[in-house]
């Protein structure tokens, strides 16, 4: 081979070579990694610290970054309000719509978009859903100094209820019982959150709460079961808690077709449990890894320890599943939702 070829053959190669080494680097270079890198993504929890709504979250905040590509910091950001309103407001007309904010919100917004709607400034069919990391039974109980065994107590003698907001399960179960099933249930409302309703109970301000989740109950208040410091007069759900078998549901209270129809209406919202979602108009790459990382999340080793540690029990599911089951409850009939906003309306506090 003459040296002119040589040089020819030789400069070809490193032609060639560049171009495979240049195209290993495109693919392997990751736009979402490239957009989380050194950011960090607030995650919105509409509910005020120190109740089980907010240690959930917490749980997730400190796992789900380093499962994210980048591996952003999570920072909670607690944004109580108007029943979880403010939070759901927020995250759809003010919340950067690029992947970098996360909310939990309490799945009554869902709800409280058809069946009232007041202060409402969002679409809930047009946020992406993340993932639940708990689905589980909620309950209504009342202090043990309040004198009420059942739900047929609570007919006959009025009870004290601490509420955070209209919007709020803490104002919605008792209203809703009180119109469907003559329970007499007096709101006390204004409660910045729902540990201050449980620090109200302590002092006698009230008698009870509406409201929290079984698995938040069991973490955060075990000694108030164990020592039977609370009476559980019914849970919310599709089924009974197998824990909690003794304890009615909501529906079951029902003394006719309509009415039972209606309560189910209000139960749906369990079925979202602890959901995760991010704003409307994320990029379908960034989507994908936030959904991929919260599902990694939800089987993390260390996660599920850090769980069993504070008793958080973790049933997570899947976004498909959770917007398939908030579509349902957004296309209520219209005939259904006037029958269920009349049973919502505060009549009796």
């Amino acid at each position: 081979m003459t040296r002119l070829s040589f040089s020819r053959l030789r400069a070809t190669s490193l032609v060639v070579l560049t171009c495979m080494l240049g195209s290993s680097a495109t693919a392997l270079a990751d736009p979402v990694s490239d957009f989380y890198t050194g950011k960090s993504i607030s995650l919105i929890i509409s509910a005020g610290p120190g109740g089980g709504f907010d240690t959930n979250a917490r749980l997730v905040a400190r796992h789900l970054g380093k499962h994210i590509p980048g591996h952003p910091s999570i920072v909670p950001r607690n944004m109580p309000g108007g029943g979880h309103l403010v939070a759901a407001n927020y995250m759809y007309n003010v919340a950067p719509k690029d992947g970098t904010t996360l909310a939990t919100l309490l799945p009554a917004f869902v709800s409280y978009q058809v069946l009232d709607g007041g202060q409402v400034k969002y679409d809930a069919a047009k946020f992406n859903w993340i993932g639940a990391s708990d689905v589980d039974n909620m309950n209504l109980y009342v202090w043990h100094t309040a004198g009420i065994h059942t739900i047929d107590d609570a007919k006959k003698t009025p009870v004290l209820m601490g509420a955070t907001g209209a919007g709020s399960y803490t104002a919605l179960f008792p209203t809703l019982l009180n119109n469907l099933i003559g329970t007499k249930f007096k709101l006390v409302s204004g409660y910045r959150s729902t540990n201050e309703i449980h620090i109200a109970m302590e002092r006698g301000e009230v008698q009870g709460r509406a409201g929290n989740f079984f698995s938040s109950l069991t973490a955060n208040n075990p000694d108030w079961l164990a020592d039977k410091k609370i009476k559980l007069l019914l849970q919310i759900g599709s089924k009974r808690d197998p824990n909690f078998k003794d304890v009615p549901l909501m529906t079951e209270l029902a003394t006719n077709a309509d009415d039972k129809r209606i309560l189910a209406i209000y139960s749906g919202d369990v079925a979202l449990g602890r959901s995760f979602i991010t704003t409307p108009g994320v990029p379908a790459d960034r989507l994908a890894a936030l959904r991929n990382a919260f599902d990694k999340t939800m089987t993390d080793p260390e996660f599920l320890a850090d769980a069993k540690k504070i008793n958080m029990e973790v049933k997570p599911l899947g976004h498909v599943e959770l917007r398939a089951a908030a579509m349902e409850i957004l296309s209520i009939p219209p005939e259904l939702i006037e029958k269920a906003k009349k049973a919502n309306a505060p009549a009796n506090n």
